[in-house]
């Protein structure tokens, strides 16, 4: 299913859909044949250069996004939360208030709620695509290339767009995934061919498990934009991304996407140990293009908007003090499950590495 239509509200240069580039492409095509790869996925970013970039209200900072050339609102709406709306219509509200607020940054995946948040999401992006930076995940959990291929086109059809700003692999959290994604049509061809075919405009990895696998992702040289991880208060005393993943995303020139900013599920919040507002002021005063948000309601949104519109970062001593007093809480992961438990890894992981609930 095409969607041309989200974008015919765009003029002149901006006016720029898949097919006009895959037809561009082909004049160009002997040409780059010559120069590999690398340079054909830069010929297809510069002719994306038409493509509109979220028009974000002045109420929310942008960020850019990693060595990419464009800027991010500073908050993504998790696709995972807005499948827990009380109904479609309350989730589809959310979108447009966010939108309407300047959170343009849209998170998703293939599996989340069988396809529900990715559907929920496209029917409130109807007429507003091109406000949106609309990311989702690929969800083969080692499966190979042709499965990618066919989740994306699903993934597109549930979201109602012919294209994506950004395709990442979904919940890299087991030992073997590098090697599965790497392998020989595996995953990572995906991403290199939706890329090149004008489908996506830029690609990364998801993971909240170890930092060890993240690393072990970003050592094979690939070209990932962006990559998405767990970025709290708590992360800094317990298998820490911040301290051991961080430094290598900022060598790199990749974006770092921050998710899990309350834990996960907010206990720690619930418990009094933290506020949300100093949760989220601390992964925002990281060196990030944004942090995932988890947003259920229109209450929560409105409560993550406030906070975001005034924020200011928090300076070194602060942020040391806030790990500091939360670090008695933090050295055995009680807030961090998804680290240390199989509690928050999706059953369609699980499933492929044998791995029981």
């Amino acid at each position: 299913m095409k969607h041309d239509h989200d974008r015919d509200a765009l003029s002149g240069s901006c006016r720029v859909n898949r097919r006009q580039i895959l037809k561009t492409m082909g004049l160009v095509g002997s040409a780059m044949a010559l120069q590999g790869p690398l340079q054909l996925l830069h010929a297809v970013d510069t002719l994306r250069e038409g493509v509109s970039t979220p028009q974000v209200s002045e109420q929310m900072s942008r960020r850019p996004l990693g060595t990419t050339g464009v800027d991010v609102s500073m908050l993504a709406l998790g696709g995972a939360h807005l499948g827990k709306a009380d109904s479609e219509r309350e989730a589809i509200r959310i979108v447009h208030e966010a939108i309407d607020a300047g959170l343009t940054f849209m998170d998703n995946a293939w599996e989340y709620h069988e396809g529900r948040s990715e559907e929920w999401m496209g029917r409130a992006l109807e007429g507003r695509r091109h406000k949106a930076f609309l990311m989702t995940k690929v969800c083969t959990h080692g499966r190979d290339k042709r499965v990618a291929m066919q989740q994306l086109e699903e993934s597109l059809r549930r979201l109602r767009t012919d294209y994506l700003d950004l395709w990442q692999i979904h919940e890299v959290i087991y030992e073997d995934d590098p090697d599965r994604h790497f392998a020989p049509g595996g995953t990572a061809e995906a991403l290199l061919d939706a890329k090149q075919q004008g489908k996506v405009r830029f690609i990364g990895f998801t993971g909240h498990k170890d930092p060890a696998i993240h690393l072990k992702m970003l050592s094979r040289g690939f070209p990932f934009d962006t990559c998405q991880l767990p970025l709290n208060c708590f992360d800094g005393t317990f298998r820490s991304f911040e301290h051991e993943v961080l430094p290598v995303l900022h060598r790199l020139g990749i974006a770092a996407l921050g998710m899990k900013t309350l834990g996960g599920n907010g206990t720690a919040v619930k418990q009094g140990i933290v506020t949300a507002e100093e949760c989220l002021r601390y992964a925002l005063s990281l060196p990030v293009a944004a942090i995932v948000s988890g947003i259920d309601s229109i209450e929560i949104l409105r409560q993550n908007l406030v906070i975001a519109q005034r924020f200011v970062p928090m300076t070194a001593a602060e942020m040391d003090t806030l790990r500091n007093r939360v670090a008695r809480y933090a050295t055995d992961g009680r807030f961090e499950l998804y680290k240390s438990s199989r509690r928050y890894d999706g059953p369609i992981g699980r499933a492929q590495h044998d791995v029981g609930a």
